[in-house]
């Protein structure tokens, strides 16, 4: 008897030691960590208009470097998430939307957890924002040929990252590159003429131009700081590197040339840096735009620069890949850390032009050519303005907050202003934490309510589009967002 007791103990320990092992094992396997990584071309055509500056778009005649929807997937295991950057000035909202939607269908990832946005280069053709051949607001509007190109190529990028999934590890870190990053926007000196289209003067003018004797001070700020997401393959071959710098382009190109400026370039280097050419799968430099609606890399009270095309550009990447790298040696890559994301709609007012203002407009509209203009844009805001009068009283934006381990990252579909940035990081309960604008959508630029008071393009109606408390509704929302990953 005492044997079979013996006995049955025996099992029993044996049974459960076996369970806690099968079940200990079966929790290694939940907490593998992967990525994937991949770059799918979405160049267009030659001919085709390049947007991003005022006039009519001159068109495409030659392609510098290919344009490019980057991707990476991270997957903790339980949750997905997926970062796509495109290389345009900024794309509609419905063109992400069916983007999302074939992959859902494909892969059944929940929309929340992708964040799409565009790169900001002006060297491309519209998919939306700036020159925008429709404007982005209507949801049941036709998708042109390009824009469907767009979509399924982004799809198509998604589901090879996908593929490319593998065992990884992760890191990140935050450096600094101060020296390419200038407020745009200027107070200028009192008796100094600032009109506008409007028949109005504003207090801050953007771009004023170098060595104006007429420079008092910056209207805002500029926010350094290049955040980075590193992902490796768990013998440490690089898988992809995810950036993020508040700059709003380079340019220093011919017109009519397609490029993704500064952003493909930095991809570039890094690849190089890191030592990461032909691999397979390939490494994968991703750059996203940071809150960089007020800032550019023209030193107005510097002296002018004649660079040869294409240099700027270049000095500017292989600064902040050189600082990327820098930082990159001190970071550790973990073998595992939680993914989570949250997304929200916030519905903004749209603004209207009033009695007076539309009056003005058809006023102006109205006149001869043969009539000087009060101010070189006059009859393109003239246009505007009444434009905004067909827009929706509301608009609906999609806010993203994800969470990469103690990493916070936000998601706006706007041209954000640095000082906005800035208050996230600060604000936020992640340390560190960044933005990346234009995203999920392009709906102008976002100035805050004190930048509104200034005045200056970023603020005129149709460059700005939504209730001039949008900024601050926004950053409340998201930090409420971020709270909810907590």
């Amino acid at each position: 008897m005492k044997v079979q007791r013996w006995l049955l103990r025996m099992t029993c320990c044996v049974i459960v030691t076996s369970y806690f092992s099968v079940s200990m094992e079966a929790h290694a396997q939940e907490k593998v960590f992967r990525a994937g990584a991949s770059v799918s071309n979405i160049t267009p055509y030659l001919g085709d208009g390049i947007v991003g500056n005022f006039g009519t778009p001159p068109p495409a005649m030659h392609i510098h470097d290919q344009l490019s929807a980057r991707t990476l997937v991270l997957d903790d295991g339980t949750n997905k998430l997926v970062f796509v950057l495109c290389d345009n000035v900024s794309i509609n909202r419905e063109v992400f939307d069916e983007a999302k939607k074939l992959i859902n269908e494909k892969t059944q990832l929940p929309k929340a957890n992708m964040l799409m946005a565009a790169t900001h280069t002006h060297s491309g053709t519209s998919a939306g924002g700036e020159g925008e051949k429709r404007r982005g607001w209507h949801p049941d509007a036709p998708l042109d040929e390009y824009q469907r190109f767009l979509a399924h190529r982004i799809a198509d990028a998604v589901q090879v990252a996908i593929n490319n999934l593998e065992p990884a590890k992760i890191g990140w870190g935050t450096g600094s590159v101060p020296q390419h990053l200038f407020n745009r926007r200027w107070k200028m000196k009192p008796g100094t003429p600032t009109k506008n289209p409007f028949g109005g003067t504003d207090q801050a003018v953007m771009n004023p131009g170098v060595g104006n004797p007429n420079l008092l001070e910056p209207a805002g700020t500029t926010d350094p700081g290049v955040s980075f997401i590193s992902v490796q393959s768990v013998s440490g071959r690089p898988i992809a590197v995810l950036a993020n710098y508040s700059l709003h382009y380079v340019g220093g190109l011919p017109d009519n040339h397609i490029s993704a400026d500064y952003f493909a370039v930095f991809a570039d280097r890094m690849q190089e840096l890191l030592k990461a050419d032909r691999q397979d799968p390939p490494f994968v430099g991703i750059m996203s735009n940071g809150t960089s609606g007020d800032v550019n890399n023209i030193d107005v009270k510097g002296s002018p620069e004649k660079l040869p095309h294409y240099q700027k550009m270049r000095l500017v990447a292989n600064d902040v890949a050189t600082e990327v790298l820098r930082v990159y040696k001190t970071i550790k890559h973990q073998d595992w850390v939680g993914l989570k994301a949250v997304q929200s709609e916030l519905s903004l007012k749209v603004r209207r032009p009033d009695a007076g203002l539309v009056k003005w407009a058809q006023g102006v509209l109205s006149r001869p050519d043969s009539i000087k203009p009060n101010h070189p844009l006059e009859k393109t805001y003239a246009q505007r303005s009444l434009q905004m009068q067909e827009w929706p009283d509301n608009i609906s934006v999609i806010l993203q907050a994800f969470r990469i381990g103690d990493l916070g990252i936000a998601a706006i579909p706007f041209e954000t202003f640095a000082e906005t940035g800035l208050e996230i990081k600060a604000k936020s309960p992640f340390n560190p934490s960044f933005t990346i604008e234009l995203a999920n959508g392009g709906y102008g630029y976002l100035p805050t309510p004190e930048q509104h008071q200034l005045g200056g393009y970023e603020t005129w109606l149709s460059t700005n589009r939504v209730e001039t408390e949008a900024s601050r509704k926004i950053v409340a929302e998201l930090l409420l967002l971020f709270s909810r990953l907590k």
